[in-house]
């Protein structure tokens, strides 16, 4: 696990932009309470997806539109379609910590891996 940042950097529907052995990430405080981490790029044009909105449980590329489920990393709002990474998150002492494997590159949960 490697500490991404603190609770109270990411405001309830915020999003912090974080960089994991090259991998870019989005540390997102959803409107459910829950931290989730995402690649920080949309499957269909390759944009920030932290420049995004997010609502509920997804975040959207402000370039296109296309939205992705912070839980699974599906999309869902075309045009993209293709998922994204989703990263394990775990919550300690007020800080967020993403899962990373040997090498210290994040491990994602939902199987997709960055490119």
């Amino acid at each position: 696990m490697v500490r991404i940042c603190g609770t109270d950097d990411v405001p309830k529907g915020g999003v912090v932009r974080a960089e994991v052995a090259g991998v870019e990430i989005a540390v997102v405080h959803a409107d459910d309470g829950a931290f989730y981490a995402i690649r920080d790029e949309c499957s269909h044009a390759a944009i920030a997806l932290s420049e995004g909105e997010v609502d509920g449980c997804t975040i959207e590329c402000w370039l296109h539109g296309s939205r992705f489920d912070l839980r699974t990393g599906e999309p869902t709002g075309l045009p993209a379609t293709e998922p994204v990474p989703v990263y394990p998150v775990e919550v300690r002492d007020g800080d967020i910590h993403l899962s990373v494997d040997t090498d210290g590159r994040p491990m994602p949960s939902n199987g997709v891996t960055a490119p």
